[in-house]
């Protein structure tokens, strides 16, 4: 990881870089991240999608033990070309695109306390690995990531960025997707909340067929649970939903 880090110090994320320091984890913190997954996995095993649970697998995830961030690049790598980059936090939007367009996801090191387990206001390291990181080493979805990241990196206008961002908080998000007749999760966010995906999965929340316009035009609200999410039928579909946003990013068009 370090030769990794090394190549990065160039770029407009490297005041974000840190070293994940393991050993520092107290067993409290391993307990907590037990906590945490033995929460999640019942549903996740029935509502989770295909690609989930094999890239939960691929990476090494341990049920009991905090994620090894180098260690989870070592196994990313040879699949997608994807590293999981530990960061200080919150990074601006400019950062944040350039890391994803170099297949590179910034990952805090920070875990929620015993007394916040069903939520934290900023994202930890349980909903950026468990949640996010799985999906990763699945080749489409990690390219459709990539790509996304390459395309905002290279747009200034914010109304722009902020119309595309619905793109990525109904996938990569709050993404669902159809596989053998039933709805199943994806979307980190979905991933790792409880309420979010009982929400989705008791029925209080429409979800409709992934169609571009309809995704770009859906508002996003981080305050309430949501009502309306999009199922896609593969993956292929968001990432050639990005080809033709990028088309018309290229050529003008308005989307």
């Amino acid at each position: 990881m370090a030769g990794a880090l090394t190549d990065l110090r160039t770029r407009s994320f490297t005041p974000y870089l840190i070293q994940q320091d393991y050993s520092s984890y107290t067993e409290e913190q391993h307990e907590t991240w037990a906590e945490l997954v033995s929460r999640r996995m019942p549903q996740l095993a029935v509502h989770a999608a295909e690609e989930y649970l094999e890239g939960f697998a691929v990476i090494g995830l341990k049920n009991d033990r905090l994620p090894n961030l180098s260690e989870i690049s070592q196994r990313l790598r040879p699949r997608t070309d994807w590293n999981t980059v530990p960061v200080s936090g919150f990074m601006p939007g400019p950062a944040f695109f350039e890391m994803l367009s170099l297949r590179q996801f910034p990952t805090t090191t920070w875990l929620r306390r015993r007394d916040s387990l069903e939520y934290t206001p900023e994202p930890d390291i349980f909903h950026d690995v468990f949640g996010h990181v799985p999906m990763h080493a699945h080749p489409v979805f990690a390219d459709f990531l990539a790509k996304y990241g390459e395309l905002c990196a290279s747009i200034e206008d914010e109304s722009v960025l902020e119309r595309i961002g619905r793109l990525f908080w109904y996938t990569v998000e709050f993404g669902l997707i159809r596989q053998h007749g039933r709805v199943k999760v994806y979307g980190s966010g979905l991933i790792s909340s409880n309420g979010e995906c009982t929400n989705v999965l008791e029925g209080h929340c429409e979800v409709r067929d992934f169609t571009l316009c309809e995704v770009l035009d859906a508002p996003v609200q981080v305050d309430q649970m949501h009502k309306q999410l999009f199922a896609v039928e593969s993956f292929e579909q968001i990432y050639e939903a990005l080809q033709y946003v990028s088309g018309c990013v290229a050529s003008g068009e308005p989307l």
